[in-house]
């Protein structure tokens, strides 16, 4: 019978501790499974998704501390589900025959159905242990009804009275169901019906006031347990500290409790220590979690993953992760060495923080205690290095990591590609895919979000098409979020087509799209002036019921202003006022961006000066706004004043580079490889933020007529993948791309394609038939002309200017063409630098020829049409 009992309080009490003992699994048969499964075992109730609830399947959660040294863990089914609700039948062969029957009987019968109709077969068939079962199944599935329906039943019928094994198994249910009356009412009735309390019985109703958070009650009940002559086990005082520590008991209560076992010949296992190291964890008792830990070490328990945890949480709210190395150095010089678990914990909070230097001296520190690291401790590291920007040690170590043998597993090419993805080394992401397929390694989904990441950060359409295609064929279904890196890969190529076809085939791989996606794919559209689409996008994304938020608004309004629809664009910020969406530094700096593009610039300095608020720094590309806004309208002192400001030595690097170059101070030899590092450092942003860039400081460089030097920074963005459209050479055509770039930008691309031209044309080169210029993507907008667009004006003014001959292609609004016959003709005695001098002059000799500033007044109302 005691045999039976425990079996019993092992499959439904020690389930029912699963949230309250910290790590579960704390009786001795536990702590045997748990070594046969070198780690950590779990007993919990689970559900399909994985998240903790009462209904759903009963799996063993297996934490593999010390065979992988990292806290990870895998669900494993002790067996299949037993019930659903769209299963209710047990699983054949399961229990034996009688058993089966009558708990598919029992869960078809309708609410109101006769319960002894259908035990009157089973009279003298069944045993108590049958009945256990019975009870057992119905916890699994958390019908409580019914195992209170059978219970009552036995009460009232000789032949099936309940014994304590039933008894304690109806206390777990009701208690994990929070029917604490109703636990403690079978409880009190055990002796009235001539069934003894024992230790599984008061441990039963002790956790079920301690699972609900009454740690009081707990209390009183173990003093009670004491007065019955009953004495408490392991698993009664490891549930009552549990809960009285999770319930707020003092310390010194709790070192009371720890006490009282150990008086009474009960030897604390690693789930007591474990739980007053979790209690020092919350409260933050550093010099205490050393005390345990110590004890610990000295009662001869092997810590586990838990203990690790707990201790390195403890000294990290404090800032004190050295206490916990020190910890650990202790137990190397008393010969017991800890296990690569405990170092591999200290290394990621090491890295979590961003201390990448002791995380090394960790790592340094187990080499020279003679263990070994694993693929767990490499990964870590590699992550810390990654996450303080220390890309050559990042590769280092991963080249050392082979040399010593350890084969990377996909965990560590997953921390590589989000690394390297995250530094801007978008191709070396990519690399990294192929290395490991070589390596015989299959990606997982978290691979595959991280590379189409990469993708879409760098601009890489076409390797973000072939792993997109090498996701279907692994049999991988794409999330939400690997559709939004496929769609901002698409997007920042401005391949509008694709992804919007990716977009689509979302519905066939049954995924619905998020709020970050409907982002991507109208921040696709914002970036090339597609207002129709990126507005239809979001009238979309109202139907789905998805709201939008703050980066939804931003788009918009980049949109409309790109489309020259500049009243539309200071709309949409009053809409999101109205929907009280509070704007962002972005929202700020896309409105200054309006005002400049429409040559406003007593509104642009307003804007600029917001930005200012709370002495933060407007971003680079503001200063270079304002300072192409101060040019147009020759506004010499202020452009003076934000050349100041961009020098002062307080101002991040970035900004001493931008405004040497517009001093002319970066020209020659080793100034120019500071400018090239700066760009270089600038990759990290993605092609998306480095195109807002690159077009903000053209705009500039073009407006303070410093053709020549737009020019040079104009290929620094090509080399680094950005303006990649710019120019087009096919048999047919020769074009240029120019209808994602400011004005400046799109000007400093025609003058270097005239240029080449003309040289061609003196090398005799054969000329296609026609040449274009693309000024304009996206649906036609039947209320607006598109020769009014900013970009196509300008394109045109120029062109008229140079006398080049270029007119409008009837069959397309957004192309301005010409014949090879015509052009060759002009480029005879063409001269581009001549209307556009291929000037170098320094930003301060513009400054000392001040002229007398038009005053350009805003009044309230009036259309912010652009101007010259």
């Amino acid at each position: 019978m005691a045999m039976a009992v425990h079996q019993c309080i092992t499959a439904y009490v020690m389930p029912s501790l699963s949230d309250t003992t910290g790590a579960v699994g704390s009786s001795q048969r536990c702590g045997k499974m748990c070594s046969s499964l070198s780690g950590r075992t779990r007993l919990g109730w689970a559900r399909e998704d994985g998240a903790e609830l009462r209904r759903g399947r009963f799996v063993i959660e297996i934490s593999h501390a010390s065979s992988s040294g990292a806290r990870r863990s895998v669900s494993r089914d002790v067996r299949q589900p037993v019930a659903t609700l769209e299963n209710p039948e047990v699983l054949k062969g399961k229990y034996s025959y009688d058993v089966e029957n009558v708990i598919n009987h029992l869960t078809s019968l309708a609410p109101r159905g006769s319960i002894a109709r259908t035990m009157e077969g089973y009279r003298n068939k069944l045993t108590m242990q049958d009945f256990a079962l019975i009870f057992r199944e119905f916890a699994q599935r958390s019908d409580w009804q019914k195992a209170l329906r059978l219970f009552k039943y036995m009460q009232r019928h000789q032949w099936c009275k309940p014994n304590e094994h039933v008894y304690t198994i109806m206390i777990g249910i009701m208690g994990r169901e929070g029917m604490l009356d109703k636990a403690s009412e079978l409880f009190e009735d055990m002796p009235l019906n001539d069934v003894e309390w024992n230790v599984y019985s008061f441990t039963a109703l002790i956790n079920a006031y301690g699972r609900n958070g009454q740690h009081e009650a707990s209390l009183h009940l173990l003093a009670r347990m004491k007065r019955e002559k009953v004495t408490p086990n392991l698993i009664t005082y490891n549930t009552v500290i549990n809960a009285s520590a999770k319930g707020g008991l003092e310390w010194e209560g709790l070192l009371g409790l720890f006490a009282q076992m150990r008086h009474e010949g009960i030897q604390p296992d690693i789930i007591t220590y474990n739980t007053l190291l979790s209690a020092c964890s919350s409260r933050g008792l550093v010099e205490e979690a050393g005390m345990v830990f110590r004890t610990m070490n000295e009662a001869g328990v092997v810590p586990d993953s838990v203990t690790y945890n707990a201790l390195v949480d403890t000294y990290g709210q404090a800032d004190m992760h050295e206490g916990a190395a020190e910890l650990l150095r202790e137990m190397e010089q008393a010969g017991n060495a800890p296990d690569v678990v405990a170092y591999n914990i200290l290394i990621e909070a090491y890295g979590r923080v961003g201390k990448y230097g002791a995380a090394a001296k960790v790592f340094k520190q187990m080499q020279e205690a003679g263990c070994i690291p694993n693929v767990v401790t490499f990964s870590s590291l590699l992550e810390a290095y990654g996450k303080h920007g220390c890309y050559d040690e990042v590769r280092i170590l991963f080249a050392d990591m082979k040399e010593r043998g350890t084969e990377p597993d996909i965990t560590t090419y997953n921390t590589l590609v989000r690394v390297f993805g995250q530094g801007g080394f978008f191709q070396e992401s990519i690399n990294l895919f192929w290395d490991l397929i070589d390596g015989g390694l299959e990606p997982d989904m978290a691979t595959y979000a991280g590379l189409l990441y990469s993708c879409g950060q760098g601009g890489l359409h076409k390797a973000a098409k072939k792993i997109h295609r090498h996701m279907l064929q692994s049999n991988v279904t794409p999330t939400a979020d690997g559709f939004t890196g496929l769609i901002t890969a698409y997007g920042n190529a401005a391949l509008y087509s694709e992804a919007i076809n990716a977009f689509n085939s979302m519905k066939d791989s049954e995924c619905q799209p998020e709020e970050n996606t409907y982002n991507a794919l109208i921040h696709a559209f914002s970036g090339g002036g597609l207002y129709c689409e990126a507005g239809s996008a979001y009238l979309n994304m109202a139907d789905k019921n998805i709201p939008a938020d703050v980066s939804t608004y931003n788009s918009l309004i980049e949109a409309f202003s790109r489309g020259g629809l500049f009243d539309d664009a200071v709309e949409v910020s009053r809409d999101m006022e109205e929907a009280r969406c509070l704007p962002n530094r972005d929202t700020y700096e896309a409105l200054l961006s309006v005002y400049c593009t429409a040559g406003l610039f007593d509104e642009a300095k307003a804007q600029f000066l917001d930005l200012k608020v709370g002495g933060k720094v407007p971003s680079i590309n503001a200063y270079c706004l304002m300072l192409s806004v101060c040019a147009r309208r020759k506004r010499w002192d202020d452009a003076s004043k934000v050349l100041e400001e961009m020098l002062e030595p307080n101002m991040p690097s970035i900004y001493g580079v931008v405004g040497g170059i517009l001093k002319g101070e970066m020209d020659e030899g080793t100034n120019w490889q500071r400018v090239q590092y700066a760009f270089d450092g600038l990759k990290v942003d993605g092609v998306g933020s480095n195109l807002t860039f690159y077009n903000a400081l053209l705009e500039a460089l073009w407006r303070l007529g410093q053709r020549e030097r737009a020019c040079r920074v104009f290929a620094e963005a090509q080399k680094r993948g950005v303006l990649a459209e710019a120019f087009t050479y096919s048999d047919l055509m020769w074009s240029i791309d120019v209808h994602r770039m400011s004005v400046g930008a799109a000007m400093t691309t025609l003058l270097i394609w005239l240029k080449d031209l003309k040289t061609e044309a003196e090398k005799g080169t054969t000329f296609p038939p026609l040449l274009s210029i693309v000024t304009k993507w996206g649906e036609n907008d039947p209320n607006r002309d598109s020769k009014s667009l900013p970009i196509t004006k300008a394109m045109f003014g120029g062109l008229t200017t140079l006398g080049a001959p270029f007119e409008f292609a009837k069959w397309n609004e957004g192309r301005i063409v010409t014949w090879e016959s015509a052009l060759k003709e002009w480029l005879v005695g063409a001269q581009p630098e001549s209307h556009f001098p291929m000037t170098n002059e320094p930003l301060s000799a513009s400054l000392s020829r001040k002229t007398e500033s038009k005053s350009y007044t805003a009044r309230k109302g009036r259309s912010l049409s652009p101007t010259s």
